[in-house]
């Protein structure tokens, strides 16, 4: 029970890398965090066995950087759509930071219609595909960006550096850059080099012959509490404790000899455990 951090190559699915680790790995409980869109390459969170129940609990912010083209627009926000050539980009490096610093903070986002996001239980990208109409609703989600700057800058090309909450699609923010500057944008390459505390330059190409497998007690942000023998046994039959000192937080990781036992909630001054490892 572990987690790995995954570089994942342009051009395969979230999915296709999970294929490839349950093959490479021999194991089928394997699930990951935060999908990343086939074109787009970089940090994957990925649970092996246990950890996949707590894929959830980890920190989720993510740092993106991602070029873009202006002057065309795509039905997919991205290179992989076919290019509608807008208008001649006139706009100044200012003008441009003026723009991306309106996205700072909360604000509403609608997300891509080539995008996982369900409708009527089905992916939005496959009921484009598979119908006449492009025409579907997406309703609008609550977003929030941390920092957005500027990395490079030409007359029509731009870089961008995106710290933001989980649920932010970058190829509708460029999209919505873009539309706001008058002459459209789209995204010609997007890398994810941080995930939580997963940063790409520590990540394990699919390639690899040994991957480091993470610690959920490395990784998960929540306070640790070692167990005695007694709390042990009653935790291991489900059963809550009182603990013998002061927890702060309400999420704890319940530990026996340093290993992880269980994922627990502290209420009413009582450890009532969630999800327990059995073996681990």
């Amino acid at each position: 029970m572990y987690f790995l951090n995954i570089n994942k190559p342009k051009g395969i699915s979230s999915f296709d890398v999970v294929r490839i680790l349950r093959k490479k790995l021999g194991i089928k409980q394997i699930g990951h965090s935060g999908t990343l869109d086939p074109l787009a390459s970089g940090v994957m969170q990925v649970g092996v066995g246990g950890c996949t129940k707590l894929l959830d609990y980890l920190q989720s912010d993510k740092t993106y950087i991602a070029k873009i083209k202006f002057g065309y627009i795509t039905a997919t926000f991205d290179d992989e759509g076919e290019k509608i050539f807008v208008k001649e980009p006139d706009f100044t490096f200012f003008q441009l930071r003026a723009t991306i610093k309106n996205f700072l903070g909360i604000s509403k986002q609608i997300p891509p219609k080539y995008s996982a996001v369900k409708l009527s239980g089905k992916r939005a990208c496959d009921i484009v595909r598979n119908s006449d109409s492009f025409d579907i609703f997406l309703p609008e989600r609550e977003i929030e960006i941390y920092k957005i700057d500027i990395l490079n800058f030409s007359n029509d090309t731009a870089e961008l550096f995106v710290h933001c909450k989980k649920g932010v699609y970058i190829r509708s923010l460029v999209n919505d850059i873009g539309r706001i500057l008058g002459c459209g944008a789209y995204i010609t390459d997007l890398k994810r080099v941080k995930a939580g505390c997963f940063d790409v330059d520590k990540s394990d190409n699919l390639d690899s012959i040994k991957f480091n497998e993470i610690s959920p007690l490395e990784v998960l942000p929540f306070e640790q509490y070692e167990l005695n023998d007694n709390e042990y046994l009653k935790i291991s039959n489900g059963n809550f404790i009182s603990p013998d000192k002061n927890i702060i937080s309400d999420k704890v990781l319940l530990t026996k000899n340093n290993k992880l036992v269980s994922f627990a909630i502290l209420s009413d001054n009582l450890i009532k455990p969630k999800r327990l490892f059995r073996g681990m």
